[in-house]
């Protein structure tokens, strides 16, 4: 009886350790929560308390952040959806992804399930919005502004541990633009060159540092048109007023959710005589969705994307 009472005795202390081992584990055990440290983050004059690298990092409203996330592989837990789908642009780094919202219309509830670590927003936001995404988790409103895509692409690779990537596709996106700036020096200064979307089959232009612009005019030393420095914002144009801009070459992004109402939109500009008299059109030198259509145009992806095609299409004799 006294050698049965030792061997539970025994078998109790074994069980006991066990359980102490398997508590330590669940604890910590998968690194994920104790690999993690609350930093300080600081980004575009502002200071931001969050743990990195971060895991559950939602992305609401801020397409900016879509593209940069792309271009690092970052797999967001939520992510912005597209008429309530994931764009093939994104289908990437959506792989376990949860949709929560339109790019205006985040779903707070969704957000909220998710418990993320950060939530990367945007500037467009309404501050009630940014405060009641804020209450949920640590919200940073991304700038939509094409000057600020490297600050941007530095945020979300410090959030994640990837900076040594960021800075290479900086680096690499430098190099790129001086060796397509010499090469198209000559074609820069004697040709004209615009970017259009087409939006509900209206043609629209952009400021001289918004969309593509900033690539075109800023750096790769094409002169922007009169109208181009003229606006203010997104602007619609006349056809009449595109055949008076008369580009040598044309840069055309064309949604069809952009167009559901007329998908036709881009076949009746083609057949229209006005649109054939351009001399972009009669050279040959349109082009339709040389970048994804849902492309931003000012931030890291869709930079060094335009820079490739411009690079390419650009080199095409007038």
């Amino acid at each position: 009886m006294r050698k049965l009472s030792i061997l539970l005795f025994i078998l109790l202390l074994a069980f006991g350790a066990a359980g102490c081992g398997n508590s330590k584990e669940k604890a910590g055990g998968d690194g994920k929560s104790s690999a993690s440290a609350e930093k300080s983050i600081e980004y575009l004059d502002h200071t931001y308390k969050v743990k990195t690298p971060a895991e559950q990092i939602v992305i609401t409203g801020s397409v900016e952040s879509m593209e940069d996330a792309k271009l690092l592989d970052v797999h967001p837990a939520g992510a912005i959806s597209f008429s309530g789908k994931f764009p093939d642009l994104f289908k990437s780094i959506t792989d376990k992804a949860v949709a929560v919202g339109e790019k205006t219309e985040p779903n707070l509830e969704k957000i909220l399930e998710l418990k993320p670590d950060v939530i990367l927003a945007s500037t467009k936001f309404p501050e009630k919005v940014v405060k009641k995404l804020d209450n949920i988790a640590t919200t940073i409103p991304v700038s939509h502004v094409s000057s600020n895509w490297k600050d941007n692409l530095n945020l979300l690779a410090e959030l994640t541990g990837k900076e040594d990537k960021a800075k290479q596709i900086i680096s690499d996106y430098e190099a790129d633009l001086k060796e397509a700036k010499t090469k198209l020096e000559k074609t820069a200064k004697d040709t004209k060159a615009l970017v259009v979307r087409i939006r509900q089959g209206n043609v629209f232009i952009y400021p001289e540092d918004v969309f593509f612009n900033s690539t075109l005019y800023g750096e790769l030393g094409f002169t922007a048109p009169k109208e181009v420095k003229a606006a203010k914002a997104q602007e619609l144009v006349s056809l009449e007023k595109l055949s008076e801009m008369n580009p040598d070459y044309m840069f055309v992004q064309f949604s069809d959710d952009e167009n559901a109402d007329k998908p036709n939109a881009l076949k009746d500009l083609e057949n229209n005589p006005i649109w054939k008299s351009i001399s972009a059109v009669k050279n040959d030198h349109v082009f339709v969705n040389a970048v994804d259509p849902l492309a931003q145009g000012g931030t890291a992806w869709s930079k060094v994307e335009f820079l490739k095609a411009a690079a390419e299409k650009l080199a095409q004799n007038k």
